[in-house]
């Protein structure tokens, strides 16, 4: 997140024959150790975020512009291509004060080795108000920061786009960093990074997988990065991690004036437990839930 470097795959949401399930339900070893959210609730305050161990932030604090406010009411949940999707809003009128940014979580540490998903719809452009603003939009695992330089910090960048740059960056660029750790101020970091600068404006699917020392980071099906614990710093994760989407202004330089609203999208998002799959195979699970009816199951407690 900061100034991490993440990678973002886009994985093709492929067709596959229903399950035979009863709706809303999971069973059987695609359910065992997995973790699938299609996003079917009303809004922020939907009691059913909590029961499925969505957590929406609200407050102050990092990431971001120091002073901005993480709202809770720019997450919400519409309909996009007939489907139901989860949406990140974030505005600035260009002062601290005037800015909003945007967190789904889930808190709950148990995200470690396995596969990752997510189909996600990135922006280049704001949905009103004038372009430029340095947002960043994303999705990503971490675990706490405990001290300076904490030698078990974890966090895997799955994707962290920047349609109008930032951190001395030309936008558009999209980041895949996996860390080994980081002291806040003065900022020092140690990690492995890559990017494919080139806009990913529109829907995508993120995968990654994490296996025997290697995090293997794919858009759309291709490998793009990856990062292994060879090199001055081992970047394999050390410990459970959650599971993130945000969307945050790096800064205000180049707001041009009025209020700007940026919008990150997500389908869907799919974990497998210490299971490695194809990107392919990683989608077809999402669908084959999807087409049985299934909106949401987790089976990471244990199977």
């Amino acid at each position: 997140m900061r100034r991490s470097r993440l990678i973002t795959l886009a994985v093709t949401t492929l067709s596959v024959a229903a399950l035979g399930l009863a709706p809303g339900t999971a069973s059987g070893s695609a359910a065992c150790g997995a973790l699938f959210d299609d996003f079917h609730y009303a809004s922020h305050t939907d009691g059913l975020l909590a029961q499925h161990g969505w957590q929406v932030r609200s407050g102050g604090g990092g990431p971001g512009v120091a002073g901005a406010r993480w709202a809770p009411e720019g997450i919400t949940f519409p309909t996009s291509d007939g489907d139901k999707v989860l949406q990140l809003a974030s505005a600035t009128d260009g002062t601290p004060a005037g800015t909003t940014q945007t967190e789904i979580t889930q808190p709950g540490r148990r995200f470690f080795e396995g596969t990752y998903a997510a189909r996600i719809r990135f922006s280049d452009a704001p949905s009103s108000g004038p372009d430029g603003d340095r947002i960043n939009q994303t999705f990503f695992t971490i675990s706490p920061l405990r001290y300076d330089n904490d030698p078990i910090y974890s966090e895997l960048d799955f994707s962290e786009y920047l349609p109008n740059g930032g951190w001395g960056e030309a936008g558009p660029v999209n980041f895949q960093t996996s860390w080994h750790t980081y002291t806040p101020d003065p900022w020092y970091a140690e990690n492995k990074s890559d990017s494919q600068r080139r806009s990913i404006d529109g829907w995508h699917s993120v995968a990654a997988t994490v296996s025997d020392g290697h995090v293997r980071y794919y858009i759309d099906g291709a490998l793009v990065a990856d990062h292994d614990r060879g090199g001055p710093f081992d970047v394999y994760p050390r410990q459970d991690m959650s599971l993130n989407f945000n969307q945050w202004f790096i800064d205000l330089t180049q707001h041009a004036g009025g209020m700007s609203t940026y919008l990150e999208q997500v389908d869907w998002v799919y974990y497998a437990k210490n299971e490695v799959l194809s990107p392919q195979v990683a989608a077809e699970r999402a669908a084959s839930y999807r087409a049985s009816g299934v909106r949401f199951t987790d089976g990471t407690g244990g199977c």
